[in-house]
């Protein structure tokens, strides 16, 4: 296994197969405000746990801009100034000064033009990464020399649970109990509090890398990726209904060949019925196993045209594998076997974000 990572500062060109799996104990993974009551998303039909793309972006944007990158897509209300999105613009383009070009001179127009697309993608890394709708003024300075949309080279399908999930039933009997005793000084407050038992939720993203062109999206943001999935679900689910998530695996395969990828690589992680406990009982990571063999071979199949493979996976999630049963590294030496030593590399989550921090590197 290689454990170098290389620093990457060109436009990506390879395309990138991603999945991640992150779970939830007693927590509301993705409210749904059109139910009335914010209840968790859930399939009426085969009741799985859903989490839109919207909400895992959230969680990855608020990781960027804790981490000292421009973020364009945020809450615009910031230390009690409502800011608009014309002033949020200009705050990610302060140093491209209109002042300083001869704007009726086509040459000096074009400059600016330039200047301004690189600075503001330079400055909005979230851009680079998911794209975004120009929603400004077009007779703004800046916004009338960017398109009116960039569309993001890094996409993500909506979220499954692997199982069917239950409703957790205590909280709502417990916030009643605490709102009875309490609303008799208060006045009573609100009673719903829906959240799942459990659910292990599985993420397939592509990173196009012809749409990575159009956003100058790099290399090294691409594997800053491979740690920002990890690290946004650790820090960004501490509030009181998204605490006790926690992610479980991720993996990225970047394909050789341009216009290509496997696709479905996360439908080939299934949980193994003889090792994990039935849907209805499932309480924590450690009543599952995930099944690896078909995932394995799908990639073994495929070996001819995959760069590499990075990796990382929770100490304490089990898989299966030719019958065997065990933690990450029964996964780890199982796509070892089948991509080639070389073109596997384990990702260190908190090693490898100091080398891409903008404050450290």
């Amino acid at each position: 296994m290689s454990e170098s990572i290389a620093t990457d500062t060109t436009p990506v060109t390879n395309r990138s197969e991603i999945v991640f799996l992150y779970d939830a104990v007693d927590a509301n993974p993705n409210g749904n405000p059109l139910s009335g009551a914010n209840r968790p998303r859930i399939d009426p039909q085969t009741q799985q746990a859903i989490v839109t793309d919207v909400r895992l972006k959230r969680y990855l944007r608020d990781q960027l801009d804790d981490d000292g990158y421009g973020v364009y897509i945020r809450n615009v209300n910031e230390e009690g100034t409502q800011y608009t999105r014309g002033q949020l613009l200009e705050d990610r383009l302060k140093a491209v000064d209109p002042d300083e070009y001869d704007l009726d001179d086509d040459e000096e127009t074009d400059r600016f033009r330039e200047d301004v697309f690189g600075e503001f993608l330079d400055e909005s890394a979230d851009v680079r990464y998911f794209g975004a709708t120009m929603s400004v003024d077009t007779d703004d300075a800046y916004a009338k020399h960017l398109p009116d949309h960039f569309t993001g080279p890094v996409q993500f399908s909506p979220g499954k649970s692997m199982h069917a999930v239950n409703e957790n039933e205590e909280y709502d009997s417990l916030t009643s109990v605490i709102a009875t005793q309490e609303g008799k000084e208060q006045g009573g407050f609100d009673l719903d509090d829906h959240r799942i038992q459990y659910a292990l939720i599985r993420f397939h993203g592509l990173v196009d890398e012809h749409g990575a062109e159009d956003t100058k999206l790099s290399g090294e943001d691409v594997e800053r990726l491979d740690t920002l999935c990890w690290r946004a679900i650790k820090n960004q689910t501490i509030s009181r209904s998204k605490v006790g998530q926690e992610p479980r695996l991720y993996c990225r395969v970047e394909y050789a060949d341009e216009s290509f990828h496997l696709g479905g690589l996360d439908k080939d992680l299934t949980l193994d019925e003889d090792r994990s406990k039935p849907d209805e009982e499932l309480r924590n990571v450690r009543d599952l196993a995930v099944d690896a063999d078909a995932f394995v071979r799908r990639l073994e199949g495929a070996r001819d045209r995959i760069e590499q493979v990075r990796v990382v996976a929770s100490d304490v999630l089990q898989f299966t594998y030719d019958g065997e049963l065990g933690g990450s590294e029964v996964l780890y030496d199982a796509v070892e076997d089948a991509v080639g030593s070389d073109s596997l590399e384990v990702i260190d989550v908190y090693g490898e974000h100091a080398s891409s921090n903008p404050d450290e590197a």
